[in-house]
């Protein structure tokens, strides 16, 4: 750790890379995530194929999909951040389809008898009642977001991974033991945030 004691406006500042590079791939990831889980769950035919396809992607090596979006998009922030993304919908949208299956049947029925349209019931029933299921998701998606994003060291990006793949390429263990473990705190720091807000949601 005298790593991160000696540098310490260092590590601070990779963290926050890395913070805004997970918080933005989730936000992307969710712009996409929802409407997939939703017609997922409108359509359970279409839920195996769907969830079936996402799982497929989730199996990609990581390494494998950083070269071929690097051939992309070229080195830096944005080959991780789709990376981040890509892997986050299996998560998110298998969460999205189990939180609307989830409601109860009688409360949309009721729904529809007072008038409300199929958009109503689902911002205003099924979506709220599906709210912590989708957070446990995003719990989920958050933790392995965080791990995967220390590859982006690797592709010239941002993030505690650059101190990880910097540590290996210099020999210098404290480097790699100062982003790994800085990455677990902010796995455990984050996974207890959502936790909580699980909670409040129900």
């Amino acid at each position: 750790m005298s790593y991160l004691v000696s540098h310490p406006g260092r590590v601070a500042a990779l963290a926050g890379g890395h913070l805004e590079l997970v918080a933005v791939a989730l936000a992307v990831a969710l712009i996409f995530a929802l409407p997939l889980g939703i017609v997922a769950a409108r359509r359970p035919r279409l839920a195996p194929w769907v969830l079936g396809t996402l799982g497929a992607v989730y199996t990609i090596p990581s390494l494998a999909l950083l070269a071929v979006l690097v051939q992309l998009f070229g080195l830096g922030f944005t080959p991780i951040l789709v990376a981040l993304a890509v892997y986050a919908q299996f998560m998110l949208a298998r969460n999205v389809v189990a939180g609307i299956a989830g409601v109860d049947p009688a409360q949309v029925d009721a729904a529809h008898g007072l008038g409300m349209s199929p958009a109503q019931v689902l911002l205003r029933v099924e979506f709220p009642q599906a709210l912590p299921v989708l957070i446990g998701g995003m719990r989920v998606a958050v933790i392995a977001m965080i791990a995967i994003a220390t590859l982006g060291g690797y592709v010239g990006g941002v993030g505690l991974g650059v101190l990880i793949f910097n540590g290996l390429t210099l020999h210098q263990p404290q480097m790699i033991v100062a982003g790994s473990a800085v990455a677990c705190a902010l796995a455990v720091a984050l996974d207890a945030a959502l936790r909580l807000a699980e909670r409040l949601v129900r």
